[in-house]
């Protein structure tokens, strides 16, 4: 009888650790496989997922989730952001859960579209300015300089170059780009963290923020909603106007991959132009997906000014809406170029 007892006991216990509940169970006991070649698929594609589930574990079912958003396991990517995104799945057994984590990158379908430009006029800038940002209001040009102590905000006569109005940052500040938005001017510094907040008609300093995710500050551009922020990355902020918060964010990409070092930033007729540090080039940005739809060549400007030790980079791009056109200058440039946009 004794030993009758024993059999089922052992029988029981094996039963469970056969067909319990999936004890043992391990992350690399499952991996997500898709369509997406090396980790990167087209936003025009449709994205199809599968689990390789290597040791045939009895699961129930699985869900997946891509930056966060529950999808389906055959997924078209069309309203989809550009940009590495995290890619989860959850797999499901015995009333448990276990989840499963990669990643995909999107990239745009279509390669960017090649622009040039003409020439209409240039004005005088000065010289000694390290131009980082540069915007229109009311046909009055803005500026914001950096370099420690020689960091400065001006409001500038473009036609002269007359310096209209000036603040000099405190030393310690290496002043980035602006933005005028609701009778404010927006100003980054670098690597302080650090942004400012003017108001437009006195240039007093009337409030500071301090950066979210984003630990640097290069561009500033709006779109008379919201504020976008560059940090040197690929990536762009969308900043709350009121709080300053960083809420969003795009990854700039292209068909070919991310596009790294995002500077000044100017937001023109719905898309947004931005500068790319130490490339004498503007990237055209649609600023719903970050997808880079076009560029433009302005390699040439640079060997239109007064040539000098300290002539520095193309930077600076700003919209002037009562002419309609471009205005364009660089690091310690002595001219501004206005120029039309066409596409080749």
């Amino acid at each position: 009888m004794k030993i009758f007892k024993s059999l089922i006991i052992i029988f029981l216990v094996s039963l469970v650790v056969a067909c319990g509940s999936n004890n043992g169970l391990k992350k690399n006991d499952f991996h997500i496989t898709s369509n997406a070649e090396k980790g990167n698929i087209s936003i025009d594609e449709t994205l199809k997922l599968n689990l390789d589930n290597k040791k045939n574990h009895v699961i129930d079912s699985v869900s997946y989730a891509l930056n966060g958003k529950r999808i389906e396991a055959t997924t078209a990517l069309s309203n989809f952001k550009l940009g590495k995104h995290p890619l989860d799945a959850t797999v499901y057994f015995n009333g448990e859960h276990q989840k499963i984590n990669s990643s995909i990158t999107i990239l745009n379908n279509e390669s960017p579209k090649i622009f040039t430009y003409e020439i209409i006029n240039e004005y005088p800038h000065d010289i000694t300015s390290y131009t980082q940002g540069l915007e229109f209001h009311n046909d009055t040009l803005y500026e914001s300089t950096g370099q420690h102590k020689e960091s400065k905000l001006r409001k500038v006569d473009y036609k002269t170059g007359e310096v209209l109005k000036n603040v000099n940052l405190a030393d310690e500040y290496f002043g980035e780009g602006l933005t005028i938005l609701n009778d404010k001017i927006y100003q980054l510094t670098w690597q302080k963290g650090t942004g400012f907040v003017y108001d437009l008609h006195t240039f007093e300093k009337i409030n500071s923020f301090k950066y979210g995710q984003s630990k640097e500050g290069w561009g500033l551009s709006n779109n008379g909603k919201s504020i976008y922020k560059s940090d040197g990355t690929e990536k762009i902020w969308t900043l709350n106007p009121d709080t300053l918060v960083e809420e969003d964010f795009i990854q700039v990409f292209t068909n070919k991959g991310k596009i790294i070092g995002i500077n000044e930033m100017e937001w023109i007729e719905g898309h947004i132009y931005a500068n790319r540090y130490q490339k004498d080039g503007v990237a055209i940005i649609n600023p719903e997906n970050g997808a880079v739809v076009g560029v433009i060549d302005f390699s040439p400007l640079k060997k239109l000014v007064t040539q000098h030790d300290g002539l520095d980079v193309l930077n600076g791009i700003a919209y002037n809406p009562t002419t309609k056109t471009v205005f364009v200058t660089g690091k310690r440039w002595d001219k501004i170029f206005e120029v039309k946009i066409i596409q080749k």
